[in-house]
């Protein structure tokens, strides 16, 4: 049996992948800051224990006897050098062999991203690994879009008219699990997008459709964006981060679609349409 630790296991992608190796022979724990908190959200055959990249003294139990890392770097840790590289060579010292790492589309082309450097990390080192370059969430309309298109009908981000491949967490944690527990997926790198590659004008035709009523894209300049954005809350370092993003969609960086989930999972990934709606109760005015 496989024994499994999941980092990021309360995440958009690391809570589905927890469920899903739940359902196989793995034998899953799961790494959180807060035992007590995660307790509520996480499957119950999930073995919970203390772990944070940030404290040392919580990796020796988190990783004792485990055979695979589901790796999954915190936003907010940019200065990897000092907590997740340290942390992937603990593993390494006490038997963890393989690696399946979340990352990012086009991270092997940019050395300035944290997660190239966590990549060429992993590549260096003695471990197998996994990479999943994963494209724009779908999840991300309602985690960070949510008050915009339920309230004002809207989307609004200054994508210009670039085409983004949105693609749903949960085929990224699908192609997660099937990585972890099947080691034809070593040394490996996958580029998990969905099927299309959707300008925003068409992803707010796709939530009109789907929801019944009107979603237009705004369609906003970047001094626009920033400027509205913290106007109505979000924090200026956020707003210029989502601004930097939404840049690659508005330079055509960001269109890119694979058939990567579909070599993997044997079905093809679930479109735009399909994600808004299994979660119209999220869309909701």
């Amino acid at each position: 049996m496989t024994q499994v630790l999941v980092t990021g296991p309360t995440g958009t992608v690391g809570r589905h992948v927890t469920r899903g190796l739940s359902d196989t022979d793995a034998d899953v724990r799961a790494g959180v800051r807060s035992v007590e908190r995660a307790r509520e959200s996480l499957p119950g055959s999930a073995d919970l224990v203390s772990f944070d990249f940030e404290k040392p003294e919580t990796w020796g139990r988190a990783f004792d006897g485990i055979d695979a890392l589901f790796l999954v770097r915190p936003p907010e840790m940019t200065r990897v050098h000092r907590h997740i590289t340290p942390a992937v060579d603990a593993a390494a010292r006490v038997g963890v062999e393989h690696v399946v790492f979340l990352s990012v589309l086009g991270a092997e082309k940019n050395p300035l991203l944290p997660h190239r450097r966590i990549e060429r990390h992993l590549q260096d080192s003695d471990l197998t690994y996994t990479f999943l370059r994963a494209s724009f969430f779908m999840q991300n309309f309602y985690v960070v879009h949510q008050s915009e298109i339920t309230e004002r009908g809207e989307l609004f981000v200054p994508a210009g008219d670039g085409e983004t491949s949105f693609v749903d967490a949960r085929d990224v944690a699908a192609v997660g699990v099937e990585t972890v527990v099947d080691p034809i997926h070593r040394n490996r790198a996958y580029d998990i997008t969905g099927p299309d590659g959707l300008t925003y004008h068409d992803a707010a035709a796709i939530f009109s459709d789907v929801l019944g009523r009107d979603i237009e894209y705004a369609d906003p300049g970047l001094v626009e964006f920033v400027v509205t954005a913290t106007s109505r809350g979000v924090s200026l370092p956020f707003a210029l981060v989502q601004a930097i993003v939404y840049t690659t969609a508005r330079f055509g960086l960001a269109g890119r679609v694979t058939d990567d989930v579909e070599r993997v999972l044997g079905r093809p990934p679930r479109s735009l349409a399909e994600f808004v709606g299994d979660h119209t109760a999220e869309f909701r005015r």
